[in-house]
């Protein structure tokens, strides 16, 4: 692996051949938590050798070895648990650990995942080596995208305040606020990598991308708002390396790395011939595409010349007309892994928090013993007696 080795030869390709699907009743358990471990550590061999330039061993392993829709999967099912268990436990008056680290090594263990995908992502061979699972990934970040353009209408990213919290469990929620603003972002990064490869990417998912979610006027939408941009005391603040940074003023026209991310997104989405045959420009789509122009400057095109035929295309569409909506009866593939976790796990959400014991300590193990009296006190804790649903909206570059 080169001058930057933190896995000895060998042993990255025996992490990635064990790398497995956990039950969400086994989340936390001994060996959910080796494999979070192994996560870890070619997370930072694969950062390592991408910065380093030398090859990425990482990323062929894990396409030789098919484990992308491995990670896929660990991926959208932890975040199932933070949306279907965590909030429970959250809400539970008796439920007061001394020790929280488990629990936000879970809440941890999305972070982790997503931050692999989007090193080995930026190849078109671990996209293509998804499968049938890019659908699923491709519905992950459009729920993720979501929730980024909620939060910058209603205040922009959390904030990290040095003030006492009131218990554990308070500060761990803070905690998990902060860790999904940075998911979110890295979510970002991954969709751009995949739309690079709309020319190879299936039907189904371009169908998903650009009919069922419509992300290209998503994409507008957070270049409008740009949620990893702020102002403080008046000077301009980017969000950057896990921290929001002071841009200095004579940096401040200088294109982001997440601002470039959504222009070659949208540059693919819009542009590439795939997608142009199956996108409808109906007149919403025409009015949010046309509010690009405004964003268009000569120094933005300087920075990223091949927007300029991104700027004849919206001079074209100006003068066209909207196209009707498609009503046409299309048999797809439909992400299949949130359902099938929700349909294996159905009736059993309130029973999940106590099953990972030995991980979560004795406080975990005691949520759900099995015994009414304890059942009934984590019913009560859902809003009319169930966890809320998944998040519905409403409707660097090289």
């Amino acid at each position: 692996m080169g001058d930057l080795e933190l896995l000895l030869p060998g042993e990255a390709d025996v992490l990635v051949r064990e790398l497995c699907s956990f039950p969400l009743r086994e989340m936390g358990s001994g060996g959910w938590n080796q494999q979070h471990e192994n996560l870890e550590k070619l997370n930072m061999q694969a950062i390592l050798d991408a910065t380093a330039s030398q090859g990425e061993p990482i990323q062929e392993l894990l396409v030789t070895h098919r484990k992308i829709p491995t990670l896929v999967e660990e991926l959208i099912a932890v975040e199932m648990w933070k949306q279907k268990v965590f909030p429970v436990l959250c809400r539970l008056e008796d439920f007061k650990p001394q020790n929280t680290f488990p629990i936000y090594m879970v809440l941890h263990h999305e972070a982790s995942i997503v931050n692999l995908l989007e090193t080995v992502f930026f190849h078109k061979e671990v996209c293509e080596s998804a499968e049938d699972t890019v659908l699923d990934l491709v519905d992950y970040c459009h729920r993720k995208l979501t929730i980024l353009v909620a939060r910058s209408g209603h205040g922009g990213s959390p904030e990290e305040e040095e003030s006492q919290y009131s218990t554990p469990m308070k500060e761990l929620q803070k905690q998990a606020e902060l860790m999904e603003f940075e998911i979110t972002l890295k979510a970002l990064s991954v969709l751009r990598y995949i739309t690079d490869c709309v020319d190879s990417l299936s039907l189904s998912a371009l169908s998903r991308m650009l009919s069922t979610h419509n992300l290209p006027c998503l994409l507008v939408e957070l270049l409008e708002h740009s949620p990893w941009s702020r102002r403080e005391g008046g000077k301009l603040q980017q969000f950057e390396g896990g921290c929001w940074q002071t841009v200095a003023p004579s940096e401040q026209q200088k294109l982001s790395k997440l601002d470039g991310q959504v222009w070659i997104a949208l540059y693919n989405l819009l542009l590439s011939p795939e997608a142009r045959a199956r996108y409808c420009l109906t007149s919403f789509a025409k009015g949010q595409l046309l509010k690009l122009r405004a964003f268009l400057t000569d120094t933005l095109l300087d920075q990223l010349p091949i927007l300029a035929d991104l700027q004849g295309f919206l001079a074209h569409l100006a003068l066209t007309e909207p196209q009707p909506p498609k009503k046409d009866l299309v048999l797809e593939q439909v992400p299949e892994i949130w359902e099938r976790l929700e349909r294996e796990n159905r009736g059993k959400w309130h029973c999940l928090q106590g099953v990972p014991s030995q991980a979560l300590g004795e406080a975990w193990k005691d949520l759900c013993p099995g015994s009414p009296g304890r059942q009934s006190k984590v019913k009560a804790a859902m809003p009319e007696g169930r966890l809320p649903r998944p998040y519905e909206p409403v409707r660097e570059c090289p």
